[in-house]
């Protein structure tokens, strides 16, 4: 009966496009395909405008913005990798389901099972009504989804990548006074930031590696702050073959900040 009742609405749903609707083939598939070659040209002029707009020294911005920037560093310790605009919802995903036992629900869980119901939407719902005012329970549910893509996306991206410890952290737990001297409190914010608490131990906060030293009561060693300057920027001219990396994307203010702070550290906390 089920089966009979399928070729009928087919039979119908044949006699209503040859009455008054018209077949995918050729119609639906000429509009696709004009549709597409839009999409391709605009593609093609954006990009070519920002090509000739723009020019080749980095910086050189054009109407849609410069052909280069700075080149990579490939050695930097201090870049925080984000996603692309289109995975920022996936991204905020993380910062909520963010405890090890949650991760695979965040990054798997939630998305596998919205793409499934998205698969199995047309073979659950086959009613032949097309009114948004006749679907409310479908309408809702496709603004509650494109609601949540759009919060998610905007939260990924306006989020701030905070350091794994603050600066603020490191003044308090050495006994600094970085409220009162806002170079000390700039270097402490760069030398948690950077990435130096990867590899040296500072005050009980980072992970020691082999051959970094403790940097607590470096201050100790009074070796003048335009030698930390000088270490921080490239080791290698002070020590050839040192394991330390340079840090010469550091801007000369925040040289001279990580040096007061370094040359500060003598272990009062």
């Amino acid at each position: 009966m089920a089966k009979l009742d399928n070729r009928e609405r087919y039979a119908r749903y044949k006699e209503d496009v040859e009455k008054r609707g018209k077949p995918f083939y050729p119609y639906a598939m000429f509009h696709d395909t004009v549709m597409s070659l839009v999409v391709v040209s605009v593609i093609t002029a954006l990009a070519a405008i920002w090509y000739f707009t723009s020019g080749e020294e980095p910086g050189d911005a054009g109407l849609l913005g410069p052909r280069y920037t700075e080149e990579a560093d490939p050695g930097t310790t201090s870049f925080v990798p984000r996603p692309d605009w289109y995975f920022f919802f996936l991204f905020y995903l993380l910062r909520i389901f963010k405890w090890p036992e949650s991760v695979i629900l965040g990054t798997v869980g939630i998305p596998t099972i919205l793409l499934i119901l998205l698969f199995a939407l047309p073979f659950i719902d086959r009613r032949r009504e097309r009114r948004l005012v006749r679907r409310p329970v479908a309408v809702v549910a496709a603004l509650l989804v494109i609601a949540s893509m759009g919060i998610l996306t905007w939260e990924g991206a306006t989020a701030e990548e905070p350091s794994a410890t603050a600066g603020s952290v490191l003044c308090e737990a050495n006994d600094l006074d970085c409220e009162g001297n806002e170079e000390l409190a700039l270097g402490a914010d760069v030398f948690a930031e950077a990435g130096c608490l990867s590899c040296h131990v500072y005050a009980g906060e980072g992970a020691q590696n082999i051959g970094a030293p403790e940097l607590t009561t470096v201050g100790d060693l009074g070796r003048g702050e335009e030698y930390w300057v000088e270490w921080v920027r490239n080791p290698q001219a002070i020590r050839p073959g040192s394991p330390m990396p340079g840090f010469p994307n550091l801007t000369e203010e925040q040289l001279q900040a990580v040096a007061v702070f370094l040359e500060a550290s003598t272990g009062g906390g």
